[in-house]
């Protein structure tokens, strides 16, 4: 099983394609918004199915 630990600095900045320059957090989904309530969701990415799950020590861990 492959497990994947998600992080991103809270101060991030990137670049889009014409250049600009954008805050991540303007960009950014909280895990509220994506889990509402629940512990664990389902998410399809092309023709595979990843678990995202919010474990019992406060962290976020996406599996194939």
């Amino acid at each position: 099983m492959n497990v994947h630990r998600l992080s991103l600095p809270s101060s991030a900045v990137r670049s889009t394609p014409d250049g600009a320059s954008v805050s991540i957090d303007a960009e950014a989904l909280s895990s509220e918004q994506l889990l509402r309530g629940r512990r664990e969701i389902l998410i399809r990415h092309g023709d595979r199915v990843y678990r995202l799950r919010h474990t019992s020590n406060d962290k976020l861990i996406l599996t194939k």
